[in-house]
């Protein structure tokens, strides 16, 4: 594979946008390494609360960083972060995680510390034998990867958010996220510039997915 048919795919916004389900039906049609980096903040965070660091306690947070290596290994599809050997397992879904993740990913250390690791993964899904990085989160396309051959911003307004995550059965704060998120002063949740914002709000996955597929396939052919 050359690196001219290797692609990277950026797609951000907030929380039940649609992020995750459009990335992992782009991963599946052209064959490319699924990324999550909410996950690997939530992992983080989970093991952050598993080792007992408060969210003010700056120093215990930095401290724990330090000691904390990152790999991955795949699963199908996607990108699998272990922590010192240790996949997280269903704990990073769950309520206590949901209610710090956004407080600790504010933290300029911490976004820091896993910088280098979100960019290595392009690196990982050449390894593997995949033709190109599907990455999703809330600053891939303007802090990790501002150069990507595509950048999505996916939105959907409150109500229907919240609906989507009653529908999983899942509890979150969308509305605090959202506030934090969008706050924070280190990589904003925010629209980059000339990325292609698709409102969900009013649309199906298909149809979220179609409008995402139709560019990618321009450039390389589903797989």
């Amino acid at each position: 594979m050359s690196s001219q048919d290797f692609i990277i795919v950026a797609i951000d916004g907030g929380a039940a946008s649609g992020k995750s389900s459009t990335a992992r039906a782009l991963a599946a049609r052209f064959n490319l390494l699924h990324v999550d980096t909410g996950s690997f903040y939530r992992a983080v965070t989970a093991e952050l609360l598993r080792r007992g660091v408060r969210i003010g306690d700056l120093p215990a947070v930095h401290a724990a960083l330090d000691q904390l290596r990152f790999d991955t290994r795949i699963e199908g599809r996607t990108a699998i972060m272990e922590i010192n050997g240790r996949a997280a397992g269903d704990e990073i879904r769950g309520e206590a995680v949901n209610a710090a993740v956004s407080h600790f990913a504010a933290i300029p250390g911490l976004r820091a510390a896993l910088m280098a690791y979100q960019r290595g993964q392009a690196g990982v899904a050449r390894a593997h034998g995949f033709r190109g990085l599907v990455m999703e989160g809330r600053d891939i396309g303007s802090v990790i990867f501002p150069g990507a051959d595509f950048r999505f911003f996916l939105q959907a307004d409150l109500a229907e958010r919240k609906r989507r995550r009653e529908d999983e059965g899942r509890i979150d704060k969308i509305q605090e996220r959202d506030r934090l998120d969008l706050a924070r002063p280190t990589a904003p949740l925010a629209c980059p510039p000339g990325a292609i914002a698709i409102d969900s709000t009013h649309l199906s996955l298909d149809e979220v997915v179609a409008t995402a597929a139709k560019l990618i396939g321009n450039k390389i052919p589903p797989a």
